[in-house]
Formats: C-alpha cells, structure tokens, sequence
C-alpha cells in the first residue's frame, strides 16, 4: 500500500513540475518574449504590398495611342538563394532578354538582392517565374510602352526604371500622368492562403493626356526631316507645323530622332524650344512689321539701296552684287536684301526696334507645355553699340528658338494677335482652355506683311520654286552665319538655313517653320535647304486637313 501510494506522489509530482514548467513557460512567452512574438507571428500573417499606379495614356488629337503602360514586373534575385547559377543563368537568360554571362554575374555576387531586369513583360515575366528557381521573384510594375515607336520622341520624352517621367511630356506632366499609388494589405492563415484583403490607401491611375499634335502630320513631317538629313547632311534639322488661329502644335519634329521606344533611353533633345540660334533674314519680318505698324513705312514705300552699307566700323552686303536700285519695302522683303532691311530698322531707330523685338515674345519662353524651354538672348537696348543696328534688323545678333519665330509669324498669320503655342489639348478627356492671346500689330498691318511674304514665293522671291497647285503661300527664307566659337566671329562655313510659311496666304490655316542647323553637302540657303521640306510637309498637311485650294 504505502508503495501505490509512492508512485502515486511520484506521478503527480511529475505532472506538477511539468505543469509548472508550462505556466513558466506561458510566461516567458507572454511577457518577456511577448512583444517580439506578436511582431514575428503578425509578419507572418500579415503584408503589406504597394499598388502601382498605371499610368495615364498619352493620345494625339484623333485618339491615336502615343504611350500607354501596361502590366510588367521587376525580377529581382537573393544571390545567396540560388543553388546553381550557371544553369539559373542559362534558363533565365533569354526570357529576360539579357546577356547570360551578365545574368550569370548577377547571381553571383555577394549580396542579397540584385535586379536581374526591369520591367520585364508580364508574360515573359510570368515565364521566368514558372521556373520555380529559388531565390528569384518578380515584383509588379507597369511598363511605359510607345505604340508608334519613335514618333514624336523627343515631345513625349521617356520614362525611367522608377517610373516616372525624364524628359517631354512625360516629365512636365509627371504628376498628372502619374497618378498615386495604394497600398494593400493582406491577411494570411497558418498555411499561407489569404483569409483578408483591404486597401487602406486605394491606388489612384494617372491621368490620360490628349495632344494637339496629329501624329500622321507628325509622321510625313519627320519623314520631311529625315530627307533633309540624308540630302544636306546637317547638325540636326526641327520642323513645327502649327494651326495659327489657335497656337496648337499639330506636329513638332526634329532629326535626327532618337529612340524613345526603350524604356530608360538617352533623354531626347527637343530642338524646337532648346536650340537657340540666329534667325538672319526670317527675323526682318519683325523689322518691317514694327515699322509699318509705327507708320514710318508702307509696302510701297521707296529705297534707294546699294549693294552695300557702312554702319560704325562695319560694312554689310547684300547676298548677291548690285548696284544701287531702287526697292520698295515689299520687293526688299521678297529678295531679302540686307541692306534695305537694315534702311528700314534706321527708320525705326534703336529703341522702337527694341520695343518690337519684345513684343513680338522674343527674350522670354512661350510657355508651351514642354520641359527645357530656353528664352533666347536679347540684346538689351543699354548694350547696343554704334553696329548693332546694322547687325540686329537682318536677325543677326540675337538668339532666338524656333518656336519663338513659329509663334512670332502665327501673329501676322492670324491678323496681328500674339499667342502662347500648346501642344495639350484634353485632361481625362475634358478639353484645355487655348491660351488667350493679345494683339501686338493691327489687322491691317498683318494683313499687309502677309501679303509682301508673298513676293517671297513669286518670281524673283528668295524661295520662287517652292510652289503647291492651287495654295497662295507666304512666307520667308532665312540664312544665318553662326559665331565660331573658337574665333568668336561669324563663321564662313557654318550657316543655319529656315523657312517659316503659312497659307493659304490670304486666311492663314496652317503654318509651318524649318530650321535646319549646318547644312554640310549642297545648299546652305535658307531658300534651297529648308524651304522646299516645308513645301513638301504643307502639301500633304493641306489637303489632309481639308484646306480647300485658294
């Protein structure tokens, strides 16, 4: 009996001491490990996962698609997790799209976490994960895709890795594109299956952008362009074709173009708002517009011009040799003389010529909606030396950009008002109010110089052989020398060659200005380089936007 009753206090000793064991036990977890559990076991039933955005569509005038986002992801690797690399490398290789010795140096390095690539497809993603190697994952992206390839390249720009906007549109208006991204939060069981899923911060997609351009304008302008390059073999060449009524940019195209098409791609120059230059004989419209509107000259007004002229210690020709003759203000804008331009601007006198220059937007940005618009350099009135009204009324001397110049003639196009060019047209589909302009010639004025540019088109004018059947065109030629800038003087090599035209002449619909830098085989004339390409873009664009004939 007293043996039974010794196991029996053996046996419950046992079970105390093993229950005190657990409620020590209990206790250690609950309070001196408590807080370091609940953490561990709330990360392994609960994560929080961030929600990309897509980001907003970017469409030409017509709803043609320019740049969507689609679904993709970052396939990223733990070195340290991969049993194998090289067969790893092998297999990933060409789903990735990559090098596999550059894979294979991936997995191999001696850190956590590399990027194998980024944005990958969501299909050859989806690929590359069903291999079920070990230590890679994707994470979920949207991928910048450019359905007409290098279309308008360098206004629609690029988007980086971290998906946001670089250059062009899609960095002036990353924000809006852009859109906001959320946050999910998802709550798991013991086995891994989502129970729960909430999103306290829901995802906001970008909004989509409707651009005044017309992207088949846009195509036969760059195509214009690309001629001009493999004919004149230029620097770079810009072409603007605008609607003059309003300011909207139907196309705006430079060469050579460069891909915009691969996500991460070199940032692309826009030429038309960052490339200032001397603008020569295009910018003696703004001369003679000034003094026909102060009533100091007519278009019939009479001049007698020599072949050449003295101002302070430099003498300025005449393109070609003469005599002296007799021009009026319409024939000296016609066969671009130099020297009755330069007539004109002394009637003016330097501080009128001043105040024109300026009111015309020279000096300042247009405020188009594109990143890296330059102001151009104008001479302020105090700088003027005894020269520089020999130098400046020929469009020598100051620097401006060739949408500057496209905005300054959609003025006289549009019968005298002055207005801020764009290039968006609708925010989610809601129309952009045109940005209101104001009048800086009258009427009259405009309609006069628009008919003296078109002398320029006629017999005898700069650009005579530039015609379209049936259309009236105006416009002007220009050819400017460029500084050297070793010697700091006017190169005798390197020139910049422009046209800037409307028509139909009378009523002005479409207008179009092509600035072609260094040209280097041929022509260097405004007249023989760059005013035939805007003959060749204004004879498609014309009939296309059904401008009737004049």
């Amino acid at each position: 009996m007293v043996a039974v009753q010794q196991r029996i206090g053996a046996v419950f000793a046992i079970f105390f001491l093993l229950l005190s064991l657990a409620a020590g036990r209990t206790l250690y977890l609950s309070v001196v490990r408590g807080a370091t559990l609940r953490k561990a076991a709330s990360a392994q039933q609960l994560t929080t996962e961030t929600v990309t955005a897509r980001r907003g569509v970017i469409t030409d005038r017509n709803g043609v698609e320019l740049a969507v986002s689609e679904p993709a992801r970052d396939i990223s690797a733990d070195p340290y997790l991969v049993q194998n690399p090289l067969n790893a490398s092998q297999r990933l290789a060409p789903l990735l799209g990559r090098p596999q010795a550059r894979i294979l140096e991936e997995l191999t390095r001696h850190t956590g976490f590399v990027y194998l690539a980024r944005a990958v497809p969501a299909r050859q993603a989806e690929e590359a994960l069903a291999l079920k190697i070990a230590g890679i994952e994707g994470k979920p992206v949207m991928r910048r895709v450019y359905p007409r390839g290098d279309l308008a390249a360098q206004v629609l720009g690029v988007v980086g890795t971290e998906g946001h906007g670089l250059t062009g549109i899609e960095r002036s208006r990353d924000a809006l594109l852009g859109g906001h991204t959320g946050e999910r939060r998802v709550v798991s069981d013991a086995i891994g299956q989502p129970v729960s899923i909430s999103e306290p911060h829901q995802v906001a997609p970008g909004a989509s952008l409707t651009l005044t351009l017309d992207s088949n304008i846009q195509q036969r302008t760059e195509e214009v362009l690309t001629a001009v390059g493999q004919k004149f073999a230029p620097k770079d060449a810009t072409a603007i074709v605008m609607d003059p009524r309003s300011g909207a940019l139907l196309a705006v195209a430079n060469w050579p173009a460069p891909g915009a098409s691969v996500a991460g791609a070199a940032p692309p120059e826009d030429r038309a708002v960052n490339f200032p230059y001397e603008p020569g004989s295009t910018f003696k419209v703004i001369t003679v517009s000034g003094a026909l509107q102060e009533n100091l000259v007519t278009p019939a007004s009479t001049f007698n011009v020599p072949g050449q002229i003295k101002i302070a210690d430099r003498t300025i020709h005449d393109d070609t040799e003469h005599g002296e003759e007799t021009l009026t203000t319409a024939q000296i804008l016609a066969r671009s003389s130099n020297v009755g331009a330069i007539e004109i601007g002394q009637r003016e006198g330097a501080k009128l010529f001043d105040q024109w220059v300026r009111r015309f937007g020279f000096g300042k940005p247009t405020g188009v909606e594109l990143p890296g618009e330059e102001s151009g350099v104008v001479l302020k009135l105090s700088h003027y030396s005894g020269s520089s009204m020999g130098n400046l009324p020929i469009g020598q001397g100051e620097l401006v950009t060739p949408l500057q110049m496209a905005s300054a003639y959609a003025a006289v196009a549009n019968g005298g008002v002055l207005r801020q060019p764009h290039i968006i047209g609708a925010v989610d589909g809601k129309a952009a109010a045109p940005p209101a302009g104001h009048r800086v010639i009258s009427p009259a004025t405009a309609a006069s110089v628009r008919q003296m540019l078109e002398g320029v088109l006629a017999p005898g004018g700069t650009a005579s052989e530039v015609s379209i059947p049936g259309y009236q065109l105006a416009g002007k030629t220009g050819t400017a020398s460029k500084v050297d800038p070793t010697t700091h003087e006017y190169s005798k090599t390197a020139y910049v060659a422009s046209f800037i035209g409307f028509a139909p002449a009378s009523d002005p619909r479409l207008l179009c200005a092509v600035v072609v830098d260094e040209p280097q085989i041929g022509s260097i004339f405004g007249g023989t380089v760059a005013a035939p390409a805007f003959g060749e873009i204004m004879s498609f664009a014309l009939p296309y936007m059904g401008i009737g004939p004049s």
